[in-house]
């Protein structure tokens, strides 16, 4: 082989293994990019996911507390209704005919009576509770020491009602009193229902 061949035959040879070179890196390179092509579908569903989510419990929140909110105002609306049913019920009873006041008034004193010997405190403007009264309830207390209820000098600002004071003891059955037991009986069943 002469000069010219042999440097025919380099020159082929490393024609053919640029060639060779080129096409393995073009491979390559088509390799790397569906690869990143992959590895960025994925990101982007995964992002898309995240993107998903996030909004989802944001949602969430904006509905619990879009909840709670509705929750406050209602139990707002209950409050201001149960202001004005308790004042309502207070006046009204309070204006109660003489006879249905004592009627009530007799029924709760016999009930709240513990000795028998207490001292019937009453309110400053109190007309209906009177010396007549208090023995009638002793009547109806009975014999056997229970009937030693005695009108007390003093009067409270009570808003109806009465107090049975033994010693130190008071045991107050004001309207007021009642009608806030009665009142905290009834939020309590109305949170069970409003937070159930």
């Amino acid at each position: 082989m002469d000069a010219e061949q042999v440097t025919e035959k380099i020159l082929s040879d490393a024609r053919a293994e640029a060639e060779k070179i080129k096409n393995e890196a073009n491979e390559k390179e088509a390799a790397e990019q569906a690869k990143l092509a992959e590895q960025l579908d994925e990101y982007r569903k995964q992002t898309e996911l995240l993107a998903q989510k996030a909004a989802e419990e944001k949602k969430l929140h904006l509905l619990a507390a879009a909840r709670m909110e509705i929750a406050k105002e209602y139990l707002g609306e209950k409050r201001k209704i149960l202001d004005e049913v308790f004042a309502n019920a207070q006046t009204r009873l309070q204006s109660l005919p003489d006879e249905e006041y004592r009627k009530l008034i007799t029924k709760l004193m016999l009930e709240a009576v513990e000795t028998g010997d207490e001292e019937v405190i009453i309110d400053n403007n109190e007309t209906r509770i009177d010396e007549a009264f208090i023995q009638e309830v002793n009547r109806q207390l009975g014999p056997g020491g229970k009937a030693n209820l005695r009108l007390a000098g003093e009067r409270r600002n009570l808003g109806g009602g009465f107090v049975l004071r033994h010693g130190k003891i008071k045991n107050n059955v004001s309207l007021e009193v009642l009608l806030a037991q009665a009142r905290k009986e009834l939020e309590i069943e109305l949170a069970k229902k409003l937070f159930s």
